[in-house]
Parts: structure tokens; C-alpha cells; sequence
């Protein structure tokens, strides 16, 4: 679809009642999204094939969609809707993809695997650790890594990632133009500065209510391959995203390091679900290259040692060479 109705593609995703998924089938019955708003609200729910309680009020929609531009151009913030060409592809395979998705950043091409890491928000030592460990392995193997920006495991993910010099997506709950929590902020900046991106379907100035992370879970498992639990309690919001990544075909695991415990109830349930358990990226079916990458780091860092290290002997080797040559001469 063609970028030339901005101000009326966002003018359909401020329609509140509306599903994204029906947002979608909307403009594709009228095609033209200009004649959404000329529609009467029965025209509206004959389209989308139920009826709704809520007032249909063409005009409101089309202020707020006014405002958000205004807001989305002063912030330096992007956006893509469903039929772009860099609308992340995986996405679509969902049920109810996001009709638009407002971005910060750059999002990278989608040639290379994600994964998704995320956890609770109140993490044990251990599993604090695994996540940082794990985000930055699965740094160091060419992929994308996204999580929730939340605080404990998902802060922890991205920082290991950061530390990789990798790349890093933080799917927010809130309005894109502010990061939740506000501790988390730094973290934000930082993704932003290493070439990653912050994503949320919600537009400027849109609180976190607390519907909204469930929602966006859906976002964060669509995106990725495989979705990695490091540590989740029994009632944990990351087990919806387990849920999400089963429902829509993807892989999941859950980590070693944060089976244990309270906090790992819901892991642990997991686990004994059928959830395969893991400890590393390299054990991670199709990130064999994993292993083989660190190898090579590894090797490559130990041929420089040897290498200076050579050059060093060689280097004492001349100097002492020189030394006999001047106490022959001196003798002579």
C-alpha cells in the first residue's frame, strides 16, 4: 500500500474499539482508507462483521491522527503499517499483527535470526547473570535479540547484548515516545546510540496501562524465531509471552539458571511441559555457528598473543644479538 495516506491510516489506528486485525480487514474492503470516515457506523460494522457500543466519531480520529504527526516529526520517530515493505515480515504470520508499528531507532533487516529473552521482573542473582550471559552470546552469533525493556531480566538482556556491541530490540507497552520504566532510560538512549530501535504499536503520549504488556508480548514472541524464559514465577507476564510464542508456531526454551525457587515456578512448569532447558547459545539448534564463532575468537585471539609474542622473542633475540656483537667488538 502506498505511503501517500498517512494522515487516514492513522487516523484508522486511533480508532480505539477497533482490533488490529480488523483495522487491517477494514481498509482492505474499502481499499481507499480517505472513505473510511465518510462511512455511516453500520456501513462500519457490517465490514467488520460485529457491532460495537462505542460512538463512531470520523472527526476525533482524524485530529488525533493530526496531532500524532506532528508529535511523530517533531520526536524523530518512524512508523510502518501492515502492507510496507519494511514491516517486519514474520509479524504478518501472527493472528492480530499490529496495524502500525511506531519505531525509534533503526530496525535491522530481517536476513538474520531473532530471538527473543525475557523474564521477570524481580530476577534472582543467578538468573540476573544468565540473561546477561545469554544476550550476550546470542550477541556474538549474528542475531537480533528482543525483549521488553522491563526492569530485571529484560533490562539485563539488552545491557548484555549493549556489551556485545550487538543488536538489540526493546518492544515497549506505552506510547513510543518515552521509555517505561524511567530507570530504564539510560538503557533506551543506549539502544538507540548501538544502531537498535524501540518499537511499540501504541502512539505518542500513551500511558503503560497494564492491558497494554500482555498486548505486547504478542509483538515481542511474533518477531522472533525462538523465545528464550530465563526466569518466570508462577503468575509471571512472560509466561503470556511463552503462550504467545507456542501459539503462533515459534520455538521455546527456558533457562537452566532460573529453574529453581519461587521465581522459577512458571520456568519450572514450563520445563516440565516439554520446554527443552538450556544453559548457552550454543545449544540452541541452528546456532551451532554459535560455537564455532566463539572458537574461532578464541583462536583468534590466541594466534595474536602468539603472534606478539613471537615478535617480542624475536625482538629480545636481536637486542641480545646486538649486545654480544658490541662486548665482541669491545673485547677485539
Amino acid at each position: 500500500m502506498e505511503k501517500n495516506n498517512d494522515l487516514f491510516m492513522l487516523a484508522v489506528s486511533r480508532i480505539g474499539f477497533l482490533r488490529p486485525y480488523e483495522k487491517i480487514s477494514l481498509v482492505e474492503f474499502v481499499k481507499d482508507p480517505v472513505d473510511i470516515f465518510s462511512l455511516k457506523k453500520k456501513s462500519v460494522e457490517y465490514l467488520i462483521g460485529r457491532r460495537f457500543r462505542a460512538a463512531w466519531i470520523p472527526g476525533e480520529y482524524l485530529k488525533s491522527a493530526e496531532n500524532d504527526i506532528k508529535n511523530l516529526t517533531g520526536g524523530k520517530i518512524s512508523y510502518t503499517f501492515y502492507w510496507d515493505t519494511d514491516y517486519p515480515p514474520q509479524l504478518r504470520e501472527i493472528y492480530d499483527p499490529p496495524f502500525v508499528l511506531f519505531y525509534r531507532g533503526r530496525i535491522p533487516v530481517f536476513d538474520r535470526p531473532f530471538f527473543a529473552v525475557v523474564g521477570t521482573r524481580r530476577p534472582t542473582g543467578g538468573a540476573r547473570r544468565a540473561a546477561n550471559t545469554l544476550a550476550y552470546e546470542l550477541a556474538g552469533c549474528d542475531t537480533a535479540v528482543v525483549s521488553g525493556l522491563a526492569r530485571g531480566i529484560d533490562a539485563e538482556v539488552h545491557l548484555g547484548v549493549l556489551k556485545r556491541g550487538g543488536c538489540t530490540l526493546a518492544v515497549l507497552g506505552n506510547g513510543i515516545d518515552f521509555v517505561y520504566p524511567s530507570s530504564n532510560r539510560r538503557i533506551g538512549i543506549e539502544i538507540l546510540l548501538s544502531n537498535g530501535a524501540l518499537i511499540s504499536e501504541y502512539p505518542p503520549g500513551e500511558p503503560p496501562l497494564k492491558y497494554h504488556f500482555p498486548e505486547r508480548n504478542r509483538i515481542i514472541s511474533g518477531l522472533s524465531a525462538a523465545v528464550i524464559i530465563v526466569q518466570a514465577p508462577e503468575k509471571s507476564g512472560a509466561l503470556i509471552t511463552a503462550d504467545f510464542a507456542l501459539e503462533q508456531g515459534r520455538d521455546l526454551y527456558v533457562h537452566k539458571a532460573g529453574l529453581c525457587g519461587q521465581q522459577g515456578r512458571g520456568t519450572r512448569l514450563l520445563y516440565q511441559e516439554g520446554a527443552p532447558a538450556i544453559e548457552s547459545a550454543a545449544q540452541i539448534p541452528g546456532l551451532v555457528d554459535c560455537r564455532m564463532q566463539v572458537s574461532r575468537e578464541v583462536s583468534e585471539k590466541t594466534d595474536t598473543v602468539k603472534s606478539v609474542a613471537a615478535e617480542l622473542a624475536e625482538s629480545m633475540r636481536r637486542e641480545l644479538y646486538g649486545v654480544r656483537e658490541t662486548m665482541i667488538n669491545n673485547i677485539s
